[in-house]
């Protein structure tokens, strides 16, 4: 009897051992995993943002780690409270309790000390909306409609007129080695490097939502509504977004895919897009954005 529960308590020791080394082996694999993480797509058990190519994104980014430790600090402080509190004013050790019922410090610390928190959130945060507000002068513009469920984007007459959609690539046969599961498209939206591109974007029939975590926007898509913004990438690569809307059945087969060239390479890809895409009335028509 006592060897089977000397065997059973080490059976039980060896099974939580072993879930806790294999819990702790999984949280640091995703650790590494998410410090290893691509850009311009999520990974597998990524724990942070996505890696910001752009200047509102990088503002972004640094200012969701700021708040991260401005949380820590909050919580460890209420934390070490609550623990001096418990250890200190105890029944045993605190038999006869305190009447007092004011303190003018502790009330006058505990109104400034919340007021300069936020006033260490503001400035960060406003710096941030000054930046995405702005509205330097653009390089490129491009102009995107959102369809159920699917993509369309203009470029203007200044590199060629043309238009062309872009679908989710479904089959496993459509999609090629190193892309993405469902967030890989037909036709990429094409942009050169460095340069201040503004994106228009409107709807065709419900709303839709462009979004692009590693440029740090998104925008609603308003049927008889522009809305604009910009970003100025500083990374050529492939990057990747959805729908962040839910627009109908097949919101989550809404992906967008920018590929960020240098100058030369988008001088090329034009070139061909303008044989390659349909061409709109004209050339693309674009609006000033309300």
């Amino acid at each position: 009897m006592g060897m089977a529960r000397a065997q059973e308590r080490s059976t039980g020791r060896g099974f939580w051992g072993g879930a806790a080394a294999l819990a702790t082996t999984g949280l640091l694999g995703s650790v590494t995993v998410a410090k290893a993480a691509g850009v311009g797509q999520p990974v597998p058990w990524q724990m942070d943002l996505q890696q910001p190519v752009t200047e509102v994104a990088t503002e972004i980014y640094n200012f969701h780690h700021l708040l991260n430790w401005i949380m820590l600090v909050v919580v460890l402080f209420v934390l070490a409270l609550l623990i001096a509190v418990i250890v200190k004013f105890n029944e045993s050790k605190n038999p006869t309790p305190s009447r007092t019922t004011h303190n003018t410090m502790l009330e006058v610390a505990w109104t400034i000390v919340p007021v300069l928190i936020l006033v260490a959130i503001a400035i960060p945060s406003f710096r941030v909306l000054r930046t995405q507000l702005s509205d330097p002068k653009a390089d490129l513009m491009v102009k995107v409609i959102g369809h159920a469920w699917y993509w369309s984007y203009e470029y203007p007459e200044a590199v060629g007129g043309f238009k062309f959609d872009a679908n989710l690539l479904e089959g496993e046969d459509q999609v090629k080695s190193g892309q993405p599961k469902l967030l890989a498209t037909d036709n990429e939206v094409v942009v050169p490097v460095n340069k201040i591109v503004k994106i228009q974007v409107t709807a065709a029939d419900v709303m839709h939502s462009w979004a692009m975590p590693s440029f740090g926007f998104k925008i609603d898509a308003i049927p008889g509504r522009l809305n604009q913004f910009w970003f100025k990438a500083e990374r050529e690569g492939v990057y990747h977004g959805q729908c962040s809307e839910l627009c109908g059945q097949r919101h989550a087969y809404m992906p967008i895919t920018v590929k960020v060239v240098s100058e030369q390479a988008f001088q090329a890809w034009t070139a061909e897009a303008k044989t390659k895409f349909a061409r709109t009335d004209g050339g693309a028509k674009f609006a000033q954005a309300r």
